[in-house]
């Protein structure tokens, strides 16, 4: 039995290749009521699909009691070769990790025609099956083997790092000529001709369906941008620009529009489709320039029910996992909180909330109050953190 732990554009179409493929099929995904370690009870392969890394550790840390010794972990996401590291040392010695990210988008998703950048298969699989595991792979595309464990996480990252430059470089090709009164089209037919021609021509109007989202791309070259590699580091900025400036959830391509834009220094609400969402009354964050100002986060899940009732340890779990989900998607950790502000309904469970905090925060902690408050919004909510957050550069 395969269990299959994804979400977002690219989870749907791969978990209907493996069932169209034949094998047996338990698929979770956020608010589906099924948690992360009943998925995985019982099964051999685990594939995760995910958003960012925090996302990749939260679920399989929920799944950990649920999976069985021989098992093994596929980690498919786009997490960079140190996640992949991290995951290492989380799983038993006796689960099996393999890590195998995807080159393509929805459309190769669904034909089965992606890229696998596989890393650990010779030695990572705990029941030794690598064949089983490679006919399993190759359900969604052609397979490429690159080396031990981290490799194929490598091998994604390093692509990227050319791949999503490339067009911010085209982007900024387009409003310099459209600024010296160069046609675009014009332009772009010139540039067809050259070894850009390919990407040229697919930011020549940018797409209407969301592909590979401007907010992914952002997040892999945060994960790629090592120090001295200036033309990531200039390009991550224009994403992040461009992610600030609300364009996150198009299409890459759409930087062809806002290449000629310039920084956004406006108030920007943000909105993760990844955490439960608000009442319409509030953002759960807003960027400004280079800070970031997190509403209070409580104990609540996508039906607007409590998480954790009576629980001090589960409800404070529970909201430092929506605030790591809404750090990565702006690139920044709990290193970058500048001032966090917690309410407890009850000062005597500081000392349960003190250790989940202690957790997260984990070098020399930020500026910050606590205070005691009779009630919050929701009956049975033990408490709320709000931050306020300086981004990257």
């Amino acid at each position: 039995m395969i269990a299959f732990l994804g979400q977002g554009r690219m989870g749907v179409p791969m978990a209907r290749r493996l069932e169209q493929a034949g094998h047996k099929v338990t698929t979770w995904r956020r608010g589906s009521g099924v948690s992360a370690a009943e998925a995985v009870d019982g099964a051999e392969l685990v594939i995760t699909m995910l958003s960012d890394p925090a996302a990749v550790r939260e679920v399989l840390s929920a799944a950990l009691p649920g999976l069985r010794p021989g098992a093994t972990v596929v980690e498919m996401s786009t997490i960079g070769p140190e996640a992949v590291r991290e995951l290492r040392a989380l799983l038993p010695a006796e689960v099996g990790l393999v890590d195998a990210p995807v080159l393509g988008s929805v459309g190769p998703a669904t034909d089965g025609t992606l890229t696998v950048l596989a890393g650990g298969l010779a030695g990572g699989l705990a029941g030794g099956d690598a064949a089983g595991c490679r006919e399993v792979l190759s359900v969604f595309g052609t397979v490429r083997e690159l080396g031990p464990l981290g490799a194929g996480a490598a091998m994604k990252i390093a692509v990227m790092s050319a791949l999503v430059p490339a067009q911010v470089l085209l982007a900024e090709t387009f409003a310099y000529g459209e600024a010296h009164g160069v046609d675009r089209g014009a332009l772009i037919d010139v540039l067809s001709g050259t070894p850009l021609g390919t990407l040229a021509e697919r930011l020549r109007v940018p797409s209407a369906e969301t592909r590979y989202s401007l907010a992914h791309a952002a997040k892999d070259l945060e994960l790629g941008a090592w120090e001295g590699s200036s033309m990531a580091t200039a390009a991550r900025a224009r994403l992040q620009e461009a992610r600030a400036a609300g364009l996150g959830e198009r299409d890459l391509t759409a930087i062809a529009e806002h290449a000629g834009g310039g920084p956004a220094h406006r108030a920007v609400p943000l909105n993760l489709s990844t955490i439960p969402a608000t009442n319409g009354f509030y953002s759960h964050a807003v960027r400004v320039g280079d800070m970031l100002y997190v509403s209070g986060q409580a104990a609540f899940d996508e039906q607007g029910n409590l998480v954790g009732e009576g629980s001090m340890t589960a409800q404070a779990e529970h909201v430092f996992q929506v605030i790591s989900r809404i750090l990565a998607d702006q690139g920044a950790t709990f290193d970058d909180i500048a001032f966090m502000r917690t309410y407890l309904t009850d000062m005597d469970k500081r000392v349960e909330y003190g250790q989940v905090r202690r957790k997260y925060i984990t070098g020399t902690p930020p500026a910050s109050t606590t205070v005691e408050v009779s009630k919050l919004f929701m009956p049975g909510l033990l408490l709320e953190v709000d931050v306020i957050v300086a981004l990257p550069s």
